[in-house]
């Protein structure tokens, strides 16, 4: 099973179960593409997948078909699912994910693709009420996902932007968590912001909690022929602020936003194309670390600025 393939690594929790929360402070940057693209690579390489979408904005179902709408479908919001949690009521979770693996349907050998949707108004209210209750609420979201740790290798979280209840409540979800940026200075900064948050989580929710930094990606960049003083200064500026960048970063490209669309993420739509291959690479690198000391990551060289066209 993939769950006994992707690491050698001493099991986080006592579950083999992997949580990994894609956060950054910094809107705009390509999180919930990140996150979508990363869950459905997974579940391509054979995986059994969760997608959380834990952002009040609900892009991450969008982006893999599902927008909940009517008192049916909303009554399967992880908002409102949060806040019946939070009062006490017990709940199945695997009666309210949807099942994507359809998505999948072109692939002999891939797992399976699940999602856990919301909505703005009850995750909104959820997030309200998590703030409401204090610290002693924030792991509410990793006790809910460990009692169905024996459904999913991998479960891959979306995360609001800004910081928040649920941003907090993600990172404490997290077994790993990696976060975001794009060639501008004020996404340098938000990123940097999330890897600081993620050391104080332990603290902050007594010990229960305690997220591995795992690395930053670099999205939407360009490729160097086409690299200016600031994308430079930002590579450089990723190794300097100690956010482990990956090797492999996600270039510009048109067809990774245009399959929100279509309902589809790029990875799958564009498998054998620039985006898939981008995301694969990702993948990979992403499992190895979670296997390897951080001393043994491998990351980019710094960048010569004049040697690079700027």
């Amino acid at each position: 099973m993939w769950a006994d393939e992707t690491t050698d690594a001493p099991e986080r929790g006592g579950h083999a179960m992997k949580v990994i929360a894609v956060a950054t402070q910094k809107g705009g940057v390509g999180k919930t593409s990140t996150t979508v693209n990363l869950a459905a690579g997974l579940a391509l390489a054979g995986a059994r997948v969760l997608t959380v979408d834990l952002d009040p904005q609900a892009q991450a179902g969008t982006a893999v078909g599902v927008n909940l709408a009517g008192e049916e479908q909303l009554a399967r919001s992880l908002g409102w699912v949060l806040q019946a949690r939070m009062q006490g009521m017990r709940m199945d979770l695997s009666s309210l994910w949807f099942d994507r693996s359809e998505l999948l349907e072109e692939w002999e050998d891939a797992g399976t693709l699940h999602l856990l949707a919301c909505e703005e108004s009850t995750m909104t209210a959820a997030q309200d009420l998590i703030h409401k209750k204090g610290f002693q609420s924030t792991p509410i979201l990793r006790r809910m996902l460990m009692e169905v740790s024996d459904s999913f290798d991998f479960v891959v979280v979306d995360t609001p932007p800004a910081v928040s209840s649920l941003s907090a409540t993600a990172l404490a979800a997290a077994d790993y968590v990696i976060t975001v940026c794009v060639p501008e200075y004020p996404a340098l900064k938000g990123a940097a912001a999330t890897r600081g948050t993620v050391r104080y989580v332990k603290d902050r929710t007594g010990g229960e909690c305690e997220p591995q930094y795992l690395g930053a990606v670099l999205n939407r960049s360009n490729p160097p022929s086409r690299w200016k003083a600031q994308e430079v200064n930002i590579r450089n500026g990723m190794l300097d602020a100690d956010l482990a960048p990956f090797c492999t970063d996600i270039r510009t490209d048109n067809r990774i936003s245009d399959s929100f669309a279509y309902g589809v993420p790029s990875v799958i739509r564009f498998a054998s194309h620039t985006p898939g291959k981008m995301y694969s690479e990702l993948m990979g690198q992403l499992v190895e670390r979670m296997g390897q000391p951080a001393e043994k990551w491998e990351m980019p060289e710094r960048i010569d600025l004049e040697g690079s066209g700027g």
